[in-house]
């Protein structure tokens, strides 16, 4: 009946109405103290800048530039005892599942030893940015050159990923390998999938990071 839409329809705007009103009323009571505090923090840091010699300040910044080099030097010396150009990454897509989840954090090794079907390597493609993190489905040793051709295919996909290589390549190579994975943490990755996806997010943590650094009084 048209009298029975209609009030249905009333009835559903209604709903609509006070869902609207819940989510603005949840935002005000929860996210509002949060912003105000936020606020605070900024103001004492500007505070703090402003009261601030500039030999202190130097001093601080020297600080930070410590810490910066001493993170790049662990890097590389992670770099050095892997083998590996990379060796932690973070898998950024569900095409591994239900081995690793997005979000995962994986530990890679760079050795002697040929990769072999069944292992999780971590390789690159020609023209991608971005790391693949795929099982090894099956190798072919060439007898005339004795390289070791590979072939990679995610867990949850249907298809091996020579759909994913360059047109007319069909294996890849040891000097694809960014390395094997050794071990991992279950999504300890999940801060760098959402500075990936959004980038102004990592820039204003790197940004609040170094200001409470220059700031800090120890």
């Amino acid at each position: 009946r048209p009298r029975d839409k209609e009030e249905a329809g009333k009835k559903d705007v209604r709903r609509r109405t006070l869902r609207c009103f819940r989510f603005k009323f949840f935002l005000l009571v929860f996210f509002f103290p949060l912003e105000t505090r936020n606020m605070s923090v900024f103001r004492e840091i500007a505070e703090e800048l402003r009261g601030m010699s500039i030999r202190t300040f130097l001093s601080q910044v020297l600080g930070l530039g410590l810490i910066v080099t001493s993170a790049f030097m662990i890097w590389k010396s992670l770099i050095l005892a892997t083998g590996s150009e990379s060796p932690v990454v973070v898998v950024l897509s569900g095409s591994m599942e239900p081995a690793f989840q997005r979000g995962d954090i994986l530990f890679l090794h760079n050795g002697e030893k040929e990769v072999e079907s069944g292992d999780i390597v971590v390789f690159n493609l020609d023209g991608r940015d971005i790391p693949i993190v795929h099982r090894v489905l099956r190798t072919h040793e060439r007898r005339e050159d004795g390289e070791l051709d590979i072939l990679t295919k995610g867990d949850n996909n249907y298809k091996d990923d020579r759909v994913l290589y360059d047109p007319g390549q069909e294996w890849i190579h040891k000097g694809n390998l960014l390395g094997r994975a050794v071990g991992y943490l279950p999504y300890a990755g999940m801060a760098t999938i959402i500075m990936n996806d959004y980038p102004i997010v990592k820039y204003c943590l790197i940004g609040f990071l170094a200001l409470l650094v220059v700031t800090s009084k120890d």
